[in-house]
């Protein structure tokens, strides 16, 4: 059976890469909207209604409004906006965050696929959490990078235009009220937001999530075998994207790019820690166009579909 998904927001960063990655798909048909249609209402809700799955790469007011244009009982949602990220009645789309959510996501009909930032620090912080090895109200700081492609289409442009005399590092939301805080309190299984300092690089696509770990005052200090064996166990279903590598003992890690896994749907965790200091840093490394945006996307849309999750999805 062929598939009719429509992308709402085609024309956007995401909506390219989404398309993109469906091209060549037999399976499925892709349902366009003429460019002069894009703001009209009623073709909007004409294709929303005829798709087995609409995929939203909008704002989060448009993306709201296309669910209100939805009245086919039918039709099943991808929302790439934050909209609905917490939103009791939508399954978060992170396939791998626990064994069992891969199942969720297939027998859903409103998926909202996670921010980019997001899925690093839940994959590190959600596992030790539910391990008990992390007090859910331990305060928390996030850091980490992210390429520009991760703004849209003007901060690509704003970018390109600058080139290399764009700032090579430029720290953002330093009023600490981030639109993906609750994102992370809540799938990191959290008592309290992190705080969270997130930077722009002067380089396309590729990020690295830095989740720095101070565990003196615990109760029970977890060393570092403890930690990587924790979140190991967690991703240790096989099928998904996320890969945990092995725990070293490292003073420098020259492999530790956020480049790294441009142009595929990994995931990848580092564990590192001083047991004498009672130190631990967690480092995920990922595409924020691939398993932080477009390829989350397409993963939650194979399992929705009852197709195998890695299809069109380069691993």
């Amino acid at each position: 059976m062929v598939a009719r998904v429509f992308i709402d927001g085609e024309a956007g960063t995401t909506g390219l890469q989404i398309r993109e990655r469906l091209a060549m798909r037999r399976d499925i048909e892709l349902l366009s909207i003429p460019e002069d249609k894009r703001k009209d209402k009623s073709a909007r809700a004409d294709l929303l209604n005829a798709a087995d799955v609409a995929i939203l790469c909008l704002p989060d007011d448009a993306a709201r409004e296309s669910v209100s244009l939805i009245e086919s009982g039918t039709t099943c949602v991808i929302d790439a906006s934050s909209a609905y990220r917490v939103a009791p009645d939508w399954t978060y789309g992170f396939p791998e965050m626990d064994a069992a959510h891969g199942d969720a996501i297939a027998a859903s009909r409103r998926v909202s696929n996670p921010g980019c930032w997001p899925q690093g620090v839940i994959a590190a912080v959600r596992p030790l959490v539910t391990g008990g090895l992390l007090p859910a109200d331990h305060p928390l700081t996030v850091h980490g990078i992210s390429g520009y492609s991760g703004g849209g289409k003007s901060m690509i442009a704003d970018y390109d235009a600058k080139g290399k005399s764009a700032n090579m590092f430029a720290p953002y939301g330093l009023g600490f009220n981030h639109k993906h805080l609750p994102e992370m309190t809540e799938y990191g299984r959290l008592a309290q937001a992190p705080l969270f300092s997130p930077a722009v690089g002067n380089y396309y696509k590729g990020m690295m999530t830095v989740v720095p770990l101070q565990l003196a005052r615990l109760d029970k200090v977890p060393d570092g075998a403890e930690l990587h064996a924790a979140i190991a166990d967690h991703f240790s279903k096989p099928g998904g994207f996320v890969e945990v590598a092995p725990l070293e003992k490292l003073e420098r890690a020259d492999d530790l790019d956020p480049q790294a896994l441009n142009g595929t749907n990994r995931l990848r965790l580092h564990v590192f820690a001083n047991d004498a200091r009672a130190h631990a840093v967690i480092i995920a490394v990922y595409d924020n166009l691939g398993k932080g945006a477009s390829g989350a996307a397409v993963q939650n849309l194979n399992l929705m579909l009852g197709v195998d999750q890695t299809t069109s999805l380069a691993a």
